[in-house]
């Protein structure tokens, strides 16, 4: 019993014997009871001030811990959830939480990002590290009720000393209870309130309006710190002050070892992290899969067989259905399948009834950054059936965006995407999950069909722009391109082959050699199977390969693949027709960069005789055939033959093509360089040094 409520019952057995019929004998002086009284009235009083300064303060002048134990109102617990293991990967945000914890500036922190990220356990972990530091630590869970955060904070700010008579003024009207709350916690320091799951902002209240307004129960101004979990991501929700800490997936090693945490008997350390990387870092699936593997009665005990069975058994091991998670948000939360309704619930009701379609439609794409300006309101009404306009369709990706469902990643860099250029991209599970759920066949054929006709179409729209214009969108479709090939094959198989024709056209144009390469070898496996080895397309796609090889530095692989497709074009067209001479002048520049000057300087000089015999000594690639004869002998030292040489093409082309034409600019840059070499080997022909005595 505390030393004020034992004066009080002193006091009181005190007043009773003093009525009862047998007082004793001194209590019949009347005036020595009173002063007695009244003396223990006044010490009991100063006692029960005493223990209320003693309770809310420490001697630092913050907030005295309060035993977790009586953290409890409304029948629901106050305490922050254990944390079952070690958070990995987690620490630099650990480390920026904790910093604000210790300072003296207080704030709000807002933990944010898609569901599965682990934001509760992050801030389960920041409140165990805060509670051991001596903080008085308490946990709200949203529950979609402003009343019941409200009673909920004021019950905190109680813990933390707010006065009863404080909570009076407030019950009977005389003040506000969100202001006299944060009067209070803006008083005192040394606490962290977590306030879990917030994922609809705007009925936090009180009244309406978002969070950002700073006037209802969230706020950055307390003298502690304030942590908010939630899926809304955007600065427009929660304010200029809030510190908002985006959480990603975790890095691959750290995924791995949240694995192997799990089931240490599973397999290496590279296994683990194998496994973690096709889970995309997602602490929610990387605990289902080590969950899965501890047990010892599952199919599949070790990280290699379960990173195969998800080819085959996804929806069994992730894509599963819960019996109660439409129910239970909480069951949802846990289940990898669900976690991402609850967002798409939520902005459904929020009046975005675009976003689930708009998302199902994005998965059914591939998993690379898609371009913005694919994602048109024709397309998404050709495929969901459903009436788009550019304003809708806005919103549905501002909604995902803003539930961390779509990133916008920036681009790498202006030299190779350009920053104007907007990217959308899926988290890989949340792509192969939305795609897995959707119903099969339809509606995925009809989406996969309005998909290859949009796509085409951008394709046509993106090689159609003057200059350089559509080099950052050809970039972005190209990885799109092989499934809209394998999917219309056979009986759109041209039409499509076209499509990847044009763009890895532009995309070699602009130097896109590693997207350019995907499309020409995917084009010549499928022409390969479905036209044969010796068709001419077929031929002609294997010589675009070799070119494409070329261009990115693989000179070896390109000229074998030049000389396979000399050898067959020779059988099957003949050695004098055109694409014959235009692989053998292909060949010949392979083995030129290979450093081979002398055997591609021979076969230049043959292609060239071939071509002026067949297609003329006038003809565009006949000039060309003579321009590379001379760069061939520039490189082998013969420079006067080659600056000879240079100068007959010029001239031919400025009589041929005219003077701007940009193969007669490369003629006139070409001679220049051969004008220097042979100048500087004059030069050292005619100089030598001193012979020394």
């Amino acid at each position: 019993m505390s030393g004020s409520s034992a004066a009080i019952a002193f006091l009181v057995a005190i007043v009773t014997n003093y009525v009862t019929a047998q007082p004793p004998k001194w209590a019949e002086n009347t005036v020595l009871v009173w002063s007695v009284f009244a003396g223990l009235a006044i010490v009991s009083l100063g006692l029960l001030f005493w223990e209320r300064r003693l309770a809310v303060q420490a001697p630092d002048g913050g907030v005295r811990p309060v035993p977790m134990g009586r953290i409890a109102v409304g029948g629901h617990s106050m305490n922050p959830p254990a944390v079952s293991g070690r958070v990995r990967g987690r620490e630099t945000e650990l480390e920026r939480i904790g910093a604000r914890v210790r300072g003296s500036g207080g704030g709000m922190v807002v933990v944010c990002g898609a569901g599965g990220l682990g934001k509760t356990t992050l801030a389960a972990e920041a409140a165990a590290r805060a509670r051991a530091q001596g903080q008085a630590v308490v946990w709200i869970r949203w529950r979609d009720d402003a009343a019941q955060l409200g009673r909920d904070l004021a019950q905190a700010a109680h813990i933390l000393g707010l006065p009863e008579s404080r909570l009076e003024e407030a019950r009977t009207g005389r003040v506000s209870l969100v202001d006299a709350v944060w009067e209070h916690l803006a008083d005192v320091t040394g606490w962290l309130i977590v306030v879990d799951n917030v994922d609809t902002p705007t009925r936090v209240g009180p009244g309406a309006g978002l969070p950002a307004t700073y006037r209802g129960w969230l706020r950055p101004y307390g003298g502690g710190v304030l942590l908010v979990t939630t899926r809304d991501t955007t600065r427009q929700t929660w304010g200029p002050d809030a510190d908002l800490l985006h959480l990603q997936p975790l890095a691959d090693e750290a995924a791995g070892t949240v694995l192997l945490d799990a089931a240490p008997q599973a397999g290496t350390e590279a296994e683990a992290e194998a496994l973690a990387v096709r889970l995309g870092g997602l602490p929610l699936a990387l605990n289902a899969a080590g969950a899965y593997l501890a047990v010892p009665t599952s199919r599949h005990r070790t990280f290699t067989a379960y990173q195969h069975a998800l080819e085959a058994e996804f929806a069994d091991l992730l894509g599963a259905e819960h019996p109660t998670a439409a129910t239970d948000p909480a069951v949802a939360r846990r289940v990898v399948r669900h976690t991402w309704d609850l967002s798409l619930d939520q902005l459904h009701q929020d009046g975005y009834t675009l976003a689930r379609p708009v998302l199902q439609l994005l998965a059914l794409l591939e998993p690379a950054p898609i371009p913005r300006t694919l994602i048109t309101p024709e397309l998404v009404t050709d495929a969901t059936r459903l009436p788009a306009t550019a304003a809708s369709v806005d919103a549905a990706l501002a909604g995902l965006h803003q539930y961390g469902l779509l990133r916008t990643p920036e681009a790498d860099s202006p030299e190779t995407v350009s920053p104007a250029v907007g990217r959308l991209q899926l988290h890989p599970l949340v792509r192969e999950v939305t795609a897995h759920t959707l119903t099969r066949p339809e509606p995925t054929a009809t989406w996969l069909t309005a998909i290859d006709e949009h796509l085409s179409r951008a394709v046509g729209a993106t090689t159609s722009m003057p200059g350089r214009a559509g080099w950052p969108t050809a970039r972005l479709l190209a990885p799109q391109l092989p499934a809209h090939l394998d999917r219309n094959t056979p009986h759109s198989f041209s039409s499509a082959r076209n499509t990847l024709d044009d763009l890895a056209q532009l995309l070699g144009a602009a130097g896109a050699a590693s997207e350019e390469l995907l499309l020409r070898r995917h084009v010549l496996d499928n022409e390969s199977r479905f036209l044969g080895l010796d068709h001419p397309s077929t031929l002609r796609s294997r010589n675009n390969l070799a070119i494409a090889l070329h261009r990115l530095g693989e000179h070896r692989q390109a000229a074998e693949l030049h000389r396979q497709t000399v050898t067959e074009r020779e059988r099957v067209l003949g050695p004098d027709h055109p694409d014959t001479l235009t692989s053998r002048n292909n060949l010949a520049s392979s083995l030129n960069d290979l450093g081979e000057h002398r055997r591609a300087a021979e076969l230049h000089q043959q292609t060239l005789t071939d071509c002026e015999r067949i297609l003329g000594p006038d003809h565009p690639d006949t000039l060309s055939s003579r321009n590379n004869l001379a760069n061939a002998l520039k490189d082998l030292g013969e420079h006067q033959q080659a600056f000879d040489l240079h100068r007959r093409v010029l001239a031919d082309r400025e009589r041929i093509l005219g003077p701007d034409h940009p193969n007669t600019l490369g003629s006139r840059s070409n001679l220049a360089v051969a004008q220097a070499r042979l100048s500087e080997a004059g030069r050292r022909r005619w100089w030598r040094p001193a012979r020394r005595r």
